[in-house]
């Protein structure tokens, strides 16, 4: 690897594996996001969980509720832990940005921080396609670290990683966007449970296709 290239996603997560999950175990808006959610799901209805990780909580959730779950990740340790974990429901190892997916072929899509690092035109881009994946009326729940950061290189939980992201009136400009309504926002501070982590701005928004 060169001197300044930052490990791709899948070498961190490949690294992380189960320290993720029992690092962001504690996070009540993340649970409450998911439980919000759930409330507007009908039965048996088919989630898409970009940057599915472990399985826990988000996978979790939808199948322990009776839902249809395709999880996408692209580190294979992350999705190999998912499957154990979570056997109710499917799981790829993939990369979004390069998946087909099918149009209005599902009824929400969840993306908990799995688009940082990206650049800002994939970010654009995989939220767009998602306004296509999702059905109208469907739902996506999205959380982001809203900072205005573009190829900042910092450390995450040990982890060498080049981030970028939005503020938060972009971001949810960039949400609106891809053609959802924003249902709600929620803005939290969190500090995951590891000895590297230092204390994270948190944004959930749960939008609604249009």
């Amino acid at each position: 690897m060169d001197a300044g290239q930052a490990p791709t996603a899948a070498t961190v997560f490949d690294a992380l594996g189960a320290e993720y999950e029992q690092a962001f175990a504690g996070s009540a808006a993340h649970r409450s996001s998911l439980e919000q959610l759930l409330e507007r799901l009908a039965p048996h209805s088919r989630v898409l969980d970009v940057g599915s990780g472990t399985g826990r909580p988000t996978a979790q959730a939808l199948t322990d509720a009776g839902h249809d779950v395709l999880g996408v990740d692209v580190s294979q340790v992350m999705v190999d832990i998912a499957s154990r974990q979570v056997p109710g429901a499917e799981f790829r190892c993939a990369d979004i940005r390069e998946l087909p997916l099918d149009e209005a072929g599902f009824d929400a899509a969840c993306v908990y921080f799995s688009l940082l690092q990206m650049s800002r035109a994939d970010q654009s881009e995989v939220l767009r396609q998602l306004g296509e994946a999702v059905r109208p009326g469907g739902h996506l729940a999205v959380a982001t670290v809203p900072l205005d950061l573009e190829g900042v290189s910092g450390e995450f939980m040990g982890q060498p990683v080049r981030v970028t992201s939005f503020g938060p009136t972009e971001f949810i400009a960039l949400v609106a966007g891809a053609g959802f309504s924003i249902v709600s926002e929620q803005s939290s501070v969190f500090t995951p449970a590891h000895p590297a982590a230092v204390p994270e701005p948190h944004l959930f928004l749960l939008a609604r296709r249009t």
